[in-house]
């Protein structure tokens, strides 16, 4: 009986952000759809910028690898970062190797979406950050691969920590146009 209360409260709360409906004029087959534990989240890609880079998202969300995946670092006043769903924690990637940058001038402003890499330029892998803040720092030295077109109030309420204890999660994460 527990447990079919919990599976019942589980939808109650799930079925506000599964409910909603997405932006009008977004290119549904470039754009994802990142369900989290506080809301939804929608990222139009920006294949025009970084085709690689959006390829990349698009084929792991497709396989799932994204589900369950933690908000690892959470910055105040710069970025909300996550991807790693090979360890969970920032220090891992998918299976497949690491991409080449695609930089353009595009600036780092509020909203807009940007690949995590390591040292080198050309590390991208599947980490991506969410801004919070404007962050000319980035400028040209990290790819843009999108921006968020609704639920940056969502954004606005993940756990802050670097890492993030009991951090919030991306439950599910979609290419739009495969949602039913």
């Amino acid at each position: 009986m527990i447990r079919i209360l919990a599976v019942l409260a589980a939808l109650v709360c799930a079925a506000p952000a599964l409910a909603q409906s997405l932006p009008a004029n977004l290119d549904k087959q470039n754009a994802i759809v990142i369900d989290t534990n506080k809301g939804r989240i929608v990222v139009r890609l920006r294949p025009d910028l970084a085709p690689k880079h959006a390829e990349r998202i698009k084929l792991l969300a497709r396989e799932g690898y994204y589900n369950n995946v933690p908000f690892h670092r959470v910055i105040e006043g710069f970025m909300a970062q996550t991807g790693d769903g090979q360890n969970f924690n920032g220090t891992g990637g998918s299976k497949y190797p690491n991409l080449s940058a695609e930089f353009t001038p595009t600036p780092f402003t509020r909203g807009v979406v940007g690949m995590a890499r390591a040292a080198s330029p050309d590390s991208a892998n599947s980490q991506f950050f969410i801004m919070f803040a404007d962050g000319s720092f980035l400028n040209g030295k990290y790819t843009v691969v999108g921006e968020v077109v609704s639920g940056m109030d969502v954004v606005d309420k993940l756990k802050r920590g670097e890492p993030v204890a009991d951090p919030d999660k991306m439950v599910k994460v979609q290419v739009a146009s495969d949602i039913k």
